[in-house]
């Protein structure tokens, strides 16, 4: 057969930087098949099914106006206790996910890996469609919430900064996914890192304003928060929602300009990774 007959030709990557973005649109109905995958198969064998993705925020909200809310008095700036921490538990859960999901990429799809080849990026891709998904069912639940309290007579002030909400989910999908492929390309070697950052990320929603406003901080405190590239993301959203919180421009300048640094940075990490990550999973 004449090599001129080939239509897809597989080359090793030569170029610290070499994202073959025609593969990834070539490889489109594989990254379906894996979203499809990861909402079907995650409660296939539960008798509560997709309604996990509504009692676990619910719950978690419960949890935090007993002891955030009742017990250590915090402040949600005048916003309802429900609707502040369901804002933030919303986005956190989503942000969390996807991180967890590519941390994972080159452990737990080794065996695929190693026996297939097509775009790895197809996989934590996937993992932010799947996650943004069961958010949506999240945010359905959150406004309903929402309408409850409006016919209620609270006084709730929306405002023109939530139509910033795709913006805002679409950076912390990104960071969620560059910061997870960092973590992903290490612990192929470093296998007992995935502990550490499991222990860190639940340290760092503390360092994010979830169950409590920025304002709440003392001003020697707040310029740390500010330091987190999320605290401005959290903060736009309850501000256009809830009226509550602050709306940085500032902020998110800098919290885009973070994630174009760390994608390119892990962008370059994983296709380096990639190319010899067997020997050492």
């Amino acid at each position: 057969m004449n090599t001129t007959d080939w239509t897809i030709e597989i080359k090793p990557r030569r170029r610290w930087l070499d994202v073959d973005l025609h593969a990834l649109w070539r490889y489109r109905d594989l990254y379906r098949m894996y979203v499809r995958r990861d909402i079907v198969t995650e409660y296939k064998q539960t008798i509560l099914g997709p309604l996990w993705y509504l009692l676990q925020p619910l719950f978690t909200t419960v949890i935090y106006m007993f002891v955030f809310g009742g017990l250590a008095g915090i402040s949600t700036d005048g916003a309802p206790q429900p609707l502040f921490y369901m804002a933030g538990i919303m986005l956190w859960t989503y942000f969390s996910n996807c991180f967890n999901r590519s941390c994972d990429v080159f452990v737990a799809n080794a065996g695929v890996f190693g026996k297939v080849w097509f775009p790895r990026l197809v996989v934590p891709l996937s993992a932010i469609t799947s996650n943004l998904l069961k958010m949506l069912i999240q945010l359905g639940l959150f406004i309903i919430m929402y309408v409850i309290y409006v016919a209620a007579g609270m006084p709730l002030h929306l405002n023109w900064a939530l139509l910033l909400f795709p913006f805002l989910v679409l950076l912390l999908a990104l960071h969620a996914m560059s910061w997870g492929l960092i973590v992903s390309s290490l612990t192929t070697k470093y296998h007992d890192l995935k502990y550490l950052v499991t222990f860190g990320l639940q340290l760092f929603m503390y360092a994010t304003p979830i169950i409590y406003p920025l304002s709440v901080a003392s001003v020697k405190y707040r310029h740390l928060l500010l330091l987190n590239p999320l605290t401005s993301i959290f903060e736009a959203f309850k501000y256009g929602c809830l009226g509550c919180g602050s709306l940085s421009w500032g902020g998110l300048l800098y919290s885009t300009l973070v994630m174009l640094a760390m994608l390119f940075l892990s962008v370059i990490i994983f296709t380096r990774v990639e190319r010899n990550f067997m020997d050492t999973v």
